[in-house]
């Protein structure tokens, strides 16, 4: 399978290049365009009910997949909501990533998303950072809100990254979510949970904070309240915030 990521950074596309009999899924919506020749199924995810009104409420996923087989050479194109660049991973028997939830958008057919592992069930130490697993065999492509930063961490060496900065690192990296500095820097420092990295792995973040985006858009968008007179969240990238003022 061929692809090509067309306008980075700042407003990718993916195009794959499907051969005959070949088949992709991808997150419900993604779709832009695809050539003729190509079948497309929609399905639940896997799992029990429980398990997939978690997928679309906690992980900012969608309730729906769609499967797309090729019967003839077919190219199709895919994009997601943030705008910003897109990325591609490789993911091996033994090596694989952890995915930002609302990041995901395609993978081949041997790719399996794990949604059991502590992570994804509980978001990572309680936290709203909700992640997939990547396992198996094949190709996974990702977005970003801006542009993507890879970070090559060496055996022992470790990184902070702000919460909603953090899009995808490897399995083989350890992790831990921890307050910024003091109770003082958490409140009123503007950072709040990060997440400590520490290699060996790959670690890719993204250059926009849709946390702080949601607080510079927010003054800008029309008044709306609930019937209790107060202003609802905002949703931006699977992320709610509010309410707002």
């Amino acid at each position: 399978m061929e692809y090509k990521i067309k306008h980075r950074p700042s407003f990718a596309l993916l195009e794959i290049s499907l051969p005959q009999n070949e088949k992709i899924t991808a997150e419900a919506g993604a779709l832009i365009y695809m050539e003729d020749g190509v079948e497309v199924k929609t399905r639940t995810r896997k799992g029990s009910l429980f398990k997939k009104l978690k997928t679309s409420v906690l992980g900012g996923e969608s309730f729906f997949v769609n499967d797309y087989m090729a019967h003839k050479p077919a190219k199709i194109g895919f994009s997601a909501p943030p705008l910003g660049d897109i990325e591609h991973l490789e993911t091996k028997l033994g090596t694989g990533f952890i995915i930002q939830s609302g990041a995901y958008i395609a993978s081949t057919q041997n790719v399996r998303l794990d949604t059991e592992w502590q992570g994804f069930k509980k978001g990572i130490f309680g936290t709203q950072l909700f992640m997939l697993k990547t396992t198996g065999e094949g190709q996974v492509f990702f977005n970003a809100f801006g542009a993507l930063e890879k970070i090559v961490l060496e055996t022992n060496k470790t990184i902070t990254v702000d919460n909603y900065h953090l899009v995808a690192f490897s399995d083989s990296c350890k992790y831990k979510v921890t307050k910024f500095g003091s109770l003082k820097s958490t409140i009123f420092g503007g950072e709040g949970l990060v997440t400590e990295v520490t290699g060996p792995g790959d670690v890719f973040i993204q250059t926009k904070s849709p946390s702080e985006f949601a607080k510079w858009i927010s003054p800008f968008l029309p008044v709306r309240r609930d019937s209790r007179g107060a202003r609802p969240e905002i949703n931006v990238g699977g992320f709610r915030f509010g309410p707002g003022r």
